[in-house]
């Protein structure tokens, strides 16, 4: 079954292509669309076609026939789609009640011997869609429930086929000779993003490297196709059972581009990522692609310490005890903006983000990943890499006052921060959770803050090497 915007999509984007070689839109969802061409050689009227170039995993109510040039108009009158490729136990179930010839090798004075044994298969042991049984073979007026040596076919029986095929029976206007188009969704591909994000040992700036990976395992290897990949939450019933392209670089300051590896449009809700040559994607084999490369994008460090984190606002709490905890961790999170200022302002679609800094030999060294969503281009990556090792944050509650008749409560804390880094200084960003009630006020504190949402305020403390910091506030809430 498929969903109308399913449909929608596939019929327009068998649009996109026009040459004789296939193309293939794969989504990354664990699906395609693929175009392919047919030759048809068609009277004017009832034709039956065979089509045997379809995948392992195609689904046949998705299939869309149609003549490119528009000379021809034609309709499937009928499709019948087989996908029980000739295999040795599908033989035997078409020659069952039959004797056929099984060979047997055997050694014989140090010479290998072949001996032919007639045999009734009483049995195949072929079971379609389900699990096999044991064949049952009569021997010489014997049963025997395993083959009695390899079986030797006359021919490849009736009604078989050598891989999975469409049967059509098509309509035409008039005669003709032409190749026509024919598009279908599979499954059995996949494709996904994935970056690599490099530091100087010390620094702001980092270099970032994207991979689009793709996987086939449909059953179908695809000669010199054209191949699309589709970014985005693409709604698809499923069965039971950047600106995309290599960034330009100057070349001996001429302003010398070198040619996109990759393309990026937006296309519908979506956008659409286009691989600039044919290429070749065999079954079963994964192939990676470089899709943007970007230098000396601006990729700060920041250090966040979230003294209650996981706490929620569920209502007025006059819990003393609610919302303290022991964690002394420092999130490390890196940061960027997906922006052309920022050498980027590019399409990212979701994937696997990893993180390295060279150290002082100037050797790479792996220090986190993450994962990102979908990120438009002007919007603001960021994600957590690990805790900070010589960074230490320590918070404490320092007065806690409750007026249920008056309808008020004060609440003190005390953060402390210390960073023992030799000799880099470091900013903190305090995040503090006003989780008690709606209605509060800040009445005293160390340090300036920001107000981020109605319930979460933030310090940013800097903090020299060696040195600790102590944040303190005071909040009133009423109702």
């Amino acid at each position: 079954m498929k969903s109308i915007r399913t449909i929608l999509i596939i019929t327009s984007t068998l649009a996109l292509a026009a040459g004789a070689e296939p193309a293939l839109t794969i989504y990354n969802q664990n699906f395609a669309v693929v175009r392919d061409t047919v030759p048809l050689d068609l009277q004017a009227g009832a034709n039956t076609v065979h089509f045997a170039g379809a995948t392992a995993q195609v689904e046949p109510d998705s299939v869309i026939l149609r003549d490119p040039a528009g000379q021809h108009s034609l309709q499937i009158l009928e499709q019948n789609y087989r996908n029980d490729p000739v295999s040795e136990s599908l033989l035997l179930s078409l020659f069952e009640g039959k004797t056929i010839d099984f060979e047997k090798l055997r050694m014989k004075d140090n010479t290998e011997t072949r001996d032919l044994i007639p045999g009734k298969i009483v049995r195949s042991g072929y079971v379609p869609g389900g699990a096999p049984q044991q064949p049952i073979i009569d021997v010489n007026g014997k049963l025997q429930f395993s083959l009695p040596g390899t079986p030797l076919f006359p021919d490849l029986g009736d009604d078989t086929v050598l891989k999975p095929a469409f049967n059509w029976l098509l309509q035409s206007d008039k005669p003709g000779k032409f190749d026509a188009e024919v598009g279908y969704i599979t499954e059995g591909f996949e494709w996904s993003a994935s970056y690599n994000l490099v530091s100087e040992e010390k620094g702001d700036n980092a270099d970032l490297v994207a991979w689009i990976t793709m996987k086939n395992e449909s059953g179908k290897t695809f000669e010199n196709a054209k191949i699309q990949l589709m970014a985005g939450d693409v709604n698809k019933i499923q069965p039971q059972r950047l600106r995309t392209y290599r960034m330009a670089m100057a070349m001996d300051g001429a302003g010398a581009v070198e040619a996109p590896a990759v393309t990026e449009k937006a296309f519908d809700e979506f956008h659409l990522y286009s691989i600039a040559r044919p290429t070749t994607l065999h079954d079963q084999e994964t192939k990676q692609v470089e899709f943007a490369h970007a230098e000396k994008m601006y990729a700060p460090t920041i250090y966040v310490y979230d003294g209650a984190e996981g706490y929620q606002f569920y209502g007025l709490n006059y819990d003393q005890g609610y919302g303290q905890t022991g964690n002394k961790k420092i999130v490390v999170q890196r940061e960027f903006v997906n922006a052309e200022t920022n050498q980027l302002g590019i399409a990212l679609p979701a994937g696997k983000l990893r993180f390295y800094r060279r150290d002082a030999d100037g050797q790479l060294q792996f220090v986190g990943e993450n994962s990102i969503d979908h990120t438009p281009r002007n919007e603001t990556v960021r994600v957590t890499t690990g805790n900070a090792f010589d960074l230490v944050g320590e918070r404490k509650q320092t007065n806690f006052h409750v007026d249920t008749g008056d309808k008020w409560i004060d609440e003190s804390f005390e953060i402390k921060l210390r960073n023992r880094k030799k000799d880099t200084p470091v900013e903190i960003r305090v995040v503090e959770h006003l989780y008690r009630w709606s209605n509060w006020e800040i009445t005293k504190k160390s340090d300036e803050f920001t107000k981020k949402d109605s319930q979460t305020i933030e310090f940013r403390i800097p903090v020299k090497p060696d040195e600790e910091r102590t944040v303190s506030y005071t909040v009133h809430y009423s109702w």
